[in-house]
């Protein structure tokens, strides 16, 4: 594989593009807005500079990079010649099962589509293409360049040599791949999204404050950032849109979404992306400070 194709140039396409650029992959960033392609090898050039002052890269490597990264409005052109596609839009099944919809028709016989999905179902996806054997998980963490695991989500009909192509690729990157099947959630959200959901419920209940729930895990269960915080960073949205995947794919009420999370979502307030979530960072995040509502 050399030639890959990211869609969607928010903060997982961008950093995914990111790390295949680095490791020497021709990268095609598409997106339907140009503005979103501009931020995103702004973020890109950001990200590769820190790299630089922390002795990680040198300037000629940054520079190699980012000329790696050709930046495209068109999927059509995007794909045309990709050996992979990696989809990273919005968290939402419908948008996703029209974007694949239109891959298949586009890509070449032999491409490989991925999607960065952090929850929906890999099986559902694949039903809309007529190659569903070549579809399959690719579910990165944030932040992309950071984290070193990457979750391989297997399909009811991915093949076995679709699946080792990807774990191969993953380790390729510096990534550490783990296989696992379809279920609502896969290994990562099915056990993160429901603790997130009670530090909720524990806010919603009176239990304790903000800071406070985030202190006990941080300080008692060795957590680099509290369940509040870290839900802030996910955005609240995408929070919400998991937890109901969980909820409707295995029809438990252990799953069903805190009302505070719901009406946080419906007020606008989403976390780092919207500037105000459990948290304010209308000062920058590293002056973060309890939002107001939770006073």
């Amino acid at each position: 594989m050399k030639r890959i194709t990211v869609i969607g140039a928010g903060t997982m396409g961008n950093g995914i593009a990111h790390v295949f650029a680095q490791k020497g992959y021709e990268v095609n960033l598409c997106d339907v807005s140009q503005d979103a392609l501009s931020r995103a090898l702004k973020t890109i050039a950001g990200n590769l500079d820190r790299q630089i002052k922390k002795e990680i890269i040198t300037e000629a490597d940054k520079d190699a990079c980012l000329n790696r990264i050709t930046a495209h409005t068109d999927m059509r052109e995007a794909v045309a010649h990709a050996d992979l596609v990696v989809e990273a839009a919005t968290e939402n099944i419908d948008l996703k099962l029209k974007i694949f919809g239109q891959l298949d028709e586009t890509c070449p016989e032999n491409c490989i589509l991925a999607t960065n999905t952090s929850s929906i179902s890999i099986t559902k996806v694949a039903a809309v293409t007529k190659r569903p054997e070549k579809v399959i998980g690719m579910h990165f963490m944030n932040p992309v360049p950071v984290m070193k695991l990457v979750e391989v989500i297997r399909g009811y009909k991915t093949s076995n040599e679709c699946t080792e192509t990807i774990m191969d690729l993953s380790r390729n990157l510096g990534k550490v791949p783990v296989e696992v099947n379809d279920y609502p959630g896969f290994v990562a959200n099915r056990i993160l999204m429901p603790m997130i959901n009670e530090a909720i419920y524990s806010l919603y209940e009176g239990v304790a404050g903000v800071e406070e729930i985030d202190t006990v895990m941080m300080l008692g269960m060795a957590h680099p950032m509290g369940p509040l915080h870290l839900a802030d960073f996910i955005g609240l949205d995408v929070c919400l849109s998991i937890l109901r995947v969980l909820h409707d794919g295995f029809g438990n009420p252990k799953y069903a979404p805190c009302p505070l999370l719901v009406n946080m979502v419906t007020a606008g307030n989403l976390g780092v992306k919207s500037g105000e979530g459990f948290y304010d960072y209308s000062k920058g995040l590293k002056e973060k400070e309890v939002s107001q509502q939770f006073r």
